[in-house]
C-alpha cells in the first residue's frame, strides 16, 4: 500500500497540508465517506478546503463519489491499479441500518451493450442490506 505522498505524485496531485489530511483519513476508513463525515472527523479543516479537495481528488482519479441512495454523496479512495474507467467501476453496498456504504470491488458491474453511438461514462450500482455487523 502505498503513503499518501506517493498517492497523490502517481496522481499528479499537488501535495498539501489539506490533502495530505483528507487522503490519510479517507485511507484509513472501511467505508465510503460523506462530506460531513470527513468534516467531523478533521475539525480543524474547513469545510470549503475538505470540499475543494474531493473535487480535486475526484478529478485526478485519487477517489470516486458515490450516489447510495442515502442523500448523500460519498468518497472512496480508488484501489490501487483503478482508473476510474467504465471497465474499473463497482458495485457498492449500502447498510439500510447503520447508513454505512462499501465498496465491493470484487464484484464489476458487467458489461452493458449500449446502443450505437452511446457512451458509458459513469454507473452506479448499489445493493443494499444489512453489513455483517448489523447483521449480528
Amino acid at each position: 500500500m502505498h503513503t499518501e505522498e506517493e498517492i497523490l505524485k502517481i496522481k499528479k496531485v499537488k501535495n498539501t497540508a489539506v490533502r495530505t489530511v483528507v487522503l490519510r483519513h479517507l485511507l484509513s476508513q472501511e467505508k465510503a465517506q460523506s462530506l460531513k463525515d470527513i468534516e467531523n472527523a478533521l475539525t480543524y479543516t474547513d469545510r470549503s478546503s475538505i470540499f475543494r479537495t474531493l473535487k480535486t481528488f475526484e478529478e485526478n482519479k485519487v477517489i470516486h463519489s458515490i450516489e447510495d441512495g442515502s442523500g448523500m454523496t460519498k468518497y472512496a479512495v480508488c484501489a490501487e491499479g483503478c482508473n476510474c474507467d467504465p471497465k474499473d467501476l463497482h458495485y457498492h453496498f449500502y447498510c439500510m441500518n447503520c447508513n454505512k456504504t462499501f465498496c465491493l470491488f470484487d464484484v464489476p458491474i458487467p458489461n452493458i451493450q449500449l446502443p450505437e453511438n452511446f457512451k458509458l461514462q459513469q454507473a452506479n450500482m448499489v445493493v443494499k442490506g444489512l453489513c455483517d455487523n448489523c447483521n449480528k
